[in-house]
């Protein structure tokens, strides 16, 4: 069963995240489908914003993953996995502390780890009408 929220602005993303987090209330892995500069990271800050996160939240694309402390004292792991280029380099960083302490993990770029993914995560899709501007996101 999927949905699909159609997202004319930034101003719909708060609205959006709390759909999604009322949907899946006790799933922590959330894997980002969506091409180059389809809305990943802004929907990703927005998802942090709505947990508490009150650090800047960015892209890790070259840490590969950002830890946020958010205010019930656990952690939100942002991955962008975008220069990743091997699945096995996740097992360098050793992605089962992070997929497996119960903390949120939202993962960009998951097509590159798909073999590694719990079977227990959320799936959402980011895809972007042809003049550009409209979203539309699917879990």
């Amino acid at each position: 069963m999927s949905k699909t929220y159609t997202c004319s602005g930034v101003y719909q993303l708060p609205d959006i995240v709390r759909s999604l987090l009322n949907t899946w209330p006790n799933e922590r892995i959330f894997a980002f489908y969506g091409k180059m500069g389809a809305g990943k990271t802004t929907f990703i800050k927005e998802f942090c914003r709505q947990l508490g996160v009150e650090t800047v939240v960015n892209s890790p694309t070259f840490a590969i993953v950002n830890e946020y402390p958010s205010p019930d004292g656990r952690s939100v792991y942002h991955f962008d996995l975008y220069r990743l280029e091997h699945w096995e380099e996740m097992l360098d960083i050793g992605y089962e502390d992070y997929f497996y302490s119960d903390n949120y993990c939202l993962i960009e770029w998951p097509e590159k780890i798909e073999n590694l993914l719990p079977d227990s995560h959320v799936t959402v899709l980011i895809e972007t009408a042809p003049e550009g501007e409209t979203r539309f996101f699917t879990f």
